[in-house]
């Protein structure tokens, strides 16, 4: 497998084989083997007083009895006090071909605060659809983010041969 740079991922996306929606500036969106994606509005966070602890093993079949959605405007800010988890995902909807997969890794300026952005390890081939976004706040101090924020980088692979199998 080999990494998408910068002109490869412009191409892809001129020919519409790679769809990135919305692209509000190619400067800010593309670097030279990645992409830059940003937070979106909604959030999913853990009701802590709902339960005494979290098993895996005998997690409730109902999400909504341990998580809470919410959603702010894309003015407003989103404090992660330290040791906070929340599920958020990418503004950018993305409809990534076949013969390409992707994983998703926090920047390193939030790295450096404390802030700890992951996914559920991998992008497949054929994803569509805006990426969850582990979020993590591993810093003594409380983090302020904003909806729209640059917070990840999407590194994309050339899967060879491409999978023909459907998603």
């Amino acid at each position: 497998m080999s990494v998408l740079s910068k002109d490869g991922l412009i191409e892809l996306v001129k020919r519409k084989e790679l769809v990135i929606t919305p692209i509000l500036s190619e400067e800010e969106t593309f670097d030279n083997v990645s992409l830059n994606v940003r937070l979106s509005n909604e959030f999913i966070i853990m009701k802590k007083q709902s339960f005494p602890n979290f098993d895996i093993k005998s997690h409730p079949k109902n999400i909504e009895e341990c998580h809470k959605k919410i959603k702010i405007n894309y003015h407003e800010s989103f404090i992660l006090h330290p040791g906070e988890l929340i599920l958020g995902s990418t503004l950018e909807y993305f409809s990534i071909p076949k013969n390409l997969m992707g994983y998703v890794i926090g920047k390193s300026s939030w790295g450096r605060a404390g802030l700890i952005v992951a996914t559920a390890t991998k992008v497949d081939p054929g994803f569509k659809g805006c990426i969850t976004l582990e979020i993590i706040n591993e810093g003594v101090s409380p983090i302020v983010v904003y909806p729209g924020l640059p917070i990840a980088q999407l590194v994309l692979h050339i899967i060879t041969p491409a999978i023909n199998e459907e998603y």
